[in-house]
């Protein structure tokens, strides 16, 4: 047994053979599986002749009545041995050849009938992409995309006698991804046992991986590739174990006469014979390119690295990591010059909507390794890269040296030394002699929580408590982090002692690639992290995606050294978007210390016609003044905060640290449920007065949500209700808030009732808590009869109550009183105010700002840290909003 089979504790139905004879003297082990490939034997079907390669019976027809073959579409001698020979090395009961892999897909999809639904990976290969594309239009099928490596996204779907099959890859074909192959199959089977799972082997070949193993019922290859291995055929093959499924199968192979052919079959056979020694070469190969690509800095997609999502997975599913890996340079057009000289641009194939849906780089090259020798290739691909103006020779090697060359955008390569030119107009930036004070909202979900993984649209809206950093100027080749509100962390770093050498720095201009540096983020966690840390893993979170963004926004050789402080209003963990607002103040500091974006001038004071009053310039009122930071400016943060918000939680939906930039509401729809998603702001969207009260019970999201998911596979028609209405919901809110001319006094009476409705359907769903059904009773109770939900897609441990305008404050006082003698913790804010602000004491031109600080010489302005410090806070929002004019967006 193979150890892939044997690491998922799989019993295999058909064994690889003994040879024979056997002796109870000397026992005879398995044939290993190179051995198996070399040998192609079938004991019922000896040649007369003893001929040690399997003849080409190149015939249409046969003689006689009654024998074995009559007609070679339905059957030929030498397509029976390949078969036989295929089967025996796929652990298959029963193997079919035809004219290629695409061909191989379509017979297993002529086993649907319309009204199936399939669930498919959403990175895969184009050809299948297209295919399925063509069912779902004319063969009425089903056809639900989603991502294979996430099981809870895949098992969402799987409807009892509606999915009729899962098509799975893995790796992925461009993008590697791994699917768990022996989990998924089981899970289908429990749910749809019905459900046929198929999985397209190309990218690993049976001698990798042989998916039968660990439960598929159908695997199909494009024996165009490894199998054959020569470039001289195009044959596709499918094994499966199920006589049933093998009748159906033969029946549709002779119906439409796509079997392979007497001659292809022999050149098929020939290249199987090689197989093992082929793709230990290849992979062999293959690990060399990907390492090297790997250290030049590109974000490289391939099993073999430690780095990879899901190798652990891997290399229980397969015995190697395969010839195929892809690469993203960040610059399409620098793609396209290296794919001039150099591999391929998978993605093409597939509509330009789709690639943009399913987020599949622009970027994106895949290259399929060879059995060259393994220095040629590199050779020929550091001349590609070289020619195209991805890498450039170091300056001052004594021998042949490449690194990564830097590419600013509109994709012009330029070294290092250029760009700092270029990008500062001085080989040396001005020293940064400013603090820069930032800060950024929170977020609650009004409507739509929980659902909104299932294709609910969510309504969500930044909220007045906020999160504040201060960056301060040090000079001394240190930086440090000061988290005063989690349990008062601090720690410094010298600079030269982080974890460079693991660096691919973004160049200015250029956005971060898609997926986070992961050999980065392992060498941060590794090496830049003080001892002790593990003991506060907020803590610990936040200072790897501090350092991360710090380091790969280093360009031009400079490295800033200064403090950072960050306080907060926000709760932490209470559901209400406080990573995001962190995210979003270290991202905006970052940027400005790198002199990645710039502030527009602060408009000068002006005379008012009467001449008797100023015009302060800018006021800003909760949206109510006019935008003072650009959008360029918030797109470029709000781009740097969603890679902080990937590496302090995976796979976040972007909605998060979007409210944190932008403020105000927006709605958002996660993508793959067959309707129109993204997000989009809500125009017009009014503050309201609103009570956060923390539960302070953590609630444990990831259990919540596999919970809803449970109870949508065993009781799929009530909760389809429950979304169905909550998606009501989420739609009359949205059109009430967006509504100019509806009356105030209506819009939050409409708000109170929806609220009621949209908790009572998240109750049914199982996601509420007993402390978050107090709070509600405590709210709704005589005299306030407020209106609460829960909030959040783990429920946060956070209700949300509206607060109507003609409440009085002396009352909220008392029911404020009375929660947290119940020991809950309240918040009384508003919702739907700014999105990021920034403040510098120090206006660029003359280093004065406002009331802040008093004219001086440049470094002489009064610290703001220790005051940030040392407030507390319940006074830290006003004493923030004192401390001079904000820019907000």
């Amino acid at each position: 047994m193979s150890h892939s089979a044997q690491s998922h504790g799989l019993i295999r139905d058909y064994e690889l053979p003994t040879p024979e004879p056997d002796s109870p003297f000397r026992p005879r082990k398995p044939y290993r599986f190179g051995t198996l490939c070399a040998t192609v034997d079938n004991p019922d079907q000896k040649d007369q002749y003893g001929s040690s390669s399997v003849p080409i019976y190149q015939t249409s027809t046969f003689k006689g009545v009654d024998g074995q073959y009559d007609y070679t579409r339905s059957g030929n001698p030498t397509r029976s041995h390949l078969e036989h020979h295929i089967a025996k090395i796929s652990s298959a009961g029963h193997a079919f050849a035809v004219s290629s892999g695409m061909a191989a897909l379509d017979v297993i999809l002529r086993l649907l009938k319309p009204g199936d639904e399939i669930i498919a990976g959403d990175d895969l290969y184009g050809g299948t992409n297209r295919l399925l594309t063509y069912i779902k239009t004319h063969g009425g099928v089903v056809v639900h995309h989603v991502d294979t490596t996430n099981p809870l996204s895949l098992y969402a779907h799987i409807k009892a006698g509606k999915t009729a099959m899962v098509l799975l890859e893995s790796p992925t074909n461009p993008l590697l991804k791994v699917a768990d192959l022996a989990n998924i199959a089981a899970r289908v089977k429990e749910h749809a046992p019905d459900a046929l799972v198929v999985v397209d082997n190309t990218m690993m070949s049976p001698y990798l991986q042989r998916p039968l193993e660990y439960g598929a019922d159908i695997v199909y290859d494009s024996a165009t590739k490894y199998l054959s291995g020569h470039h001289d055929l195009m044959a596709g093959v499918i094994t499966c174990n199920s006589d049933d499924i093998a009748k159906q199968i033969g029946f549709v192979v002779n119906a439409i006469g796509n079997a392979l052919t007497p001659f292809d079959c022999f050149l098929l056979l020939r290249g199987i014979k090689t197989l093992a020694i082929r793709m230990d070469r290849q992979q062999t190969s293959a690990m060399a390119v990907a390492s090297m690509l790997d250290r030049l800095g590109f974000k490289v997609h391939y099993p073999g690295l430690p780095n990879h999502p899901g190798r652990e997975i891997h290399e229980l599913n397969a015995d190697g990591y395969g010839a195929v890996l892809s690469f993203t340079t960040g610059d399409k057009a620098l793609s396209e010059r290296i794919v001039a000289c150099h591999a391929s641009c998978p993605t093409r194939p597939i509509d330009p909507a789709v690639r943009a849906e399913r987020g599949l780089p622009e970027d994106l090259i895949r290259l399929c390794v060879g059995i060259e020798d393994p220095a040629d290739l590199i050779d020929d691909l550091e001349h590609a890269l070289l020619e195209a103006g991805a890498i450039t020779v170091s300056a001052g090697a004594d021998q042949h040296h490449f690194v990564r060359a830097t590419v600013p955008h509109g994709g012009v390569t330029i070294s290092r030394a250029v760009e700092k030119l270029a990008y500062n107009e001085h080989p040396t930036r001005k020293r940064e002699y400013r603090e820069w004070f930032v800060s950024a909202p929170g977020k609650v979900i009004l409507f739509g929580e929980h659902a909104v993984v299932h294709g609910v649209t969510a309504i969500a809206a930044s909220v007045g408590l906020r999160c504040y950093g201060l960056s301060s100027p040090r000079h001394d080749g240190k930086i440090a982090l000061r988290f005063i509100d989690l349990d008062n962390f601090s720690h410094e770093w010298v600079l030269d002692d982080l974890p460079w050498d693991a660096v691919a720095p973004v160049s200015v201009g250029n956005p971060h690639p898609d997926t986070l540096d992961q050999r980065l983020v392992d060498a941060i966690q590794q090496r830049g992290l003080p001892p002790g840390i593990d003991k506060n893993k907020q803590a610990r979170a936040a200072s790897v995606a501090f350092l991360y963004l710090y380091m790969v926004m280093t360009h031009g050789g400079e490295r800033p050294s200064f403090g950072f402080a960050v306080r907060s209003t926000l709760p932490v963990g209470a559901g209400l978007g406080s990573s995001a607002s962190f995210s979003t103040c270290v991202a905006t500091a970052l940027l400005l210390l790198h002199q990645r974006i710039t502030l527009p001038p602060l408009p000068e004071p002006s005379r008012t016609p009467d001449m008797q009053t100023q015009d302060p310039g800018h006021v800003h009122v909760s949206h109510s003044g006019r935008r003072a930071l650009p959008r360029q400016i918030a797109e470029e943060v709000n781009h740097w905060a969603f890679v902080a918000e990937k590496i302090l939680h995976g796979n976040p939906s972007g909605v998060d640290n979007s409210v944190a930039v932008f403020g105000g509401a927006l709605a958002y729809t996660r993508p793959g449920f067959g309707k129109k998603s993204g997000m989009e702001g809500i125009q017009g969207f009014k503050s309201f007065r609103f009570l956060l009260t923390d539960s302070r019970i953590p609630r444990d999201t990831k259990k919540l949500v596999e919970g809803v998911a449970a109870k949508k596979l065993a009781e799929p028609a009530a909760v389809e209700r429950i979304l169905d209405s909550i998606q009501s919901i989420s739609d009359e809110s949205r059109r009430a808030l967006g509504d100019a001319e509806l009356p105030r006094d209506a819009l939050l009476s409409a708000l109170a009732a929806l609220i009621t409705e949209n908790h009572a359907h998240l109750a049914t769903l199982g996601v509420s808590h007993p402390a978050l059904e107090t709070i509600r009773a405590q709210t709704a109770a005589k005299p306030y009869g407020l209106s609460t939900k829960l909030t959040g897609a783990g429920g946060g441990g956070c209700a949300v109550t509206l607060i109507p305008d003609d409440v009085d404050d002396s009352v909220l006082n008392v029911l404020t009183g009375e929660l947290t003698s119940s020991g809950f913790h309240p918040y009384l804010t508003s919702v739907g105010g700014s999105g990021l602000g920034i403040l510098s004491p120090y206006d660029p031109e003359n280093h004065t700002l406002g009331s802040l600080s008093t004219p001086g010489t440049l470094g002489q302005q009064p610290s703001l840290r220790e005051a940030l410090e040392a407030q507390r806070i319940e006074e830290l929002t006003e004493w923030a909003e004192q401390c001079g004019r904000w820019l907000y967006v």
